[in-house]
């Protein structure tokens, strides 16, 4: 459990809760980490600290470059003065072809941009905070015509384990748009990282929270174009704000609200 202060004076907010034919069936007080303030810039540093924990560091071999013996024939000859094999042609020399990198990547560069675990904390809790707000998430792109957001569904939506079915139940609680929207924006990558197993770029679009990571809902949610299906424990700023961008269109399950509350500790002063 972690500890997070909230400011005096913040309302809990409340929100509907949806079954899955999108009809409300009650009301759900969110825990009160979604009522702390956004703060965008600590979201932006931890999402930029996540994505630079992947990197791996790579180097060059030290004689790359090096392994052709040439010698520089000086001045009188018409040529540059850079080292020459006996036929004529260039080594060794940054601009040459086959010749050695002029700054080569090194093992020893720092990669990873660290960050204080109460920043992490504190801009997990602001993200979560986000997606609570209609005009942040509509800022961000998304497409829905839910009146609240995060939008609360019943726990037997974790029990779907087709895709027709969820995507049924997604439009129901009109939250399909986003996903329309997703596929027609997945475009194939420009440039030569379309070889590389990165052939096509797609949009983030809705973020489904469950409360365990046996649900059967996961398998039948990671077709769809732009979803991501997360059990509450695992959330992290790279899911609540790709990009770095806060405000994603969230669908969350009852007793994910109730992993979250138990996950943040949240005290007023």
């Amino acid at each position: 459990m972690r500890t997070i202060v909230v400011p005096e004076g913040v309302a809990q907010k409340r929100v509907p809760v949806y079954d899955l034919s999108g009809n409300p069936v009650g009301e759900v007080v969110l825990p009160p980490v979604f009522s702390l303030p956004v703060r965008k810039d600590l979201i932006r540093r931890a999402f930029i600290s996540a994505l630079t924990a992947r990197l791996q560091p790579k180097g060059r071999d030290p004689l790359a470059g090096k392994r052709r013996v040439g010698e520089s024939w000086g001045i009188n000859y018409s040529v540059a003065r850079v080292p020459r094999l006996d036929t004529g042609r260039a080594v060794f020399a940054p601009q040459t072809r086959g010749g050695r990198l002029a700054f080569p990547p090194t093992t020893a560069r720092r990669l990873h941009e660290r960050i204080n675990k109460k920043e992490r904390l504190l801009a997990l809790a602001s993200a979560l905070a986000a997606t609570s707000e209609v005009e942040l998430v509509r800022l961000r792109g998304h497409r829905f015509s839910a009146p609240h957001t995060p939008v609360v569904i019943v726990e037997e939506f974790e029990n779907i384990e087709r895709t027709p079915e969820l995507r049924s139940a997604l439009k129901s609680l009109k939250v399909w748009d986003d996903v329309v929207r997703a596929q027609e924006g997945t475009k194939v990558r420009a440039g030569k990282g379309k070889m590389r197993g990165r052939r096509y770029k797609e949009p983030k679009s809705l973020l489904i929270v469950v409360s365990s990571t046996k649900s059967p809902v996961i398998r039948a949610g990671r077709v769809l174009p732009g979803v991501d299906v997360v059990a509450a424990d695992l959330l992290g700023v790279p899911h609540l704000a790709p990009g770095g961008h806060p405000g994603r269109l969230m669908l969350i399950t009852v007793g994910a609200l109730r992993r979250l509350e138990e996950r943040f500790e949240v005290i007023t002063p």
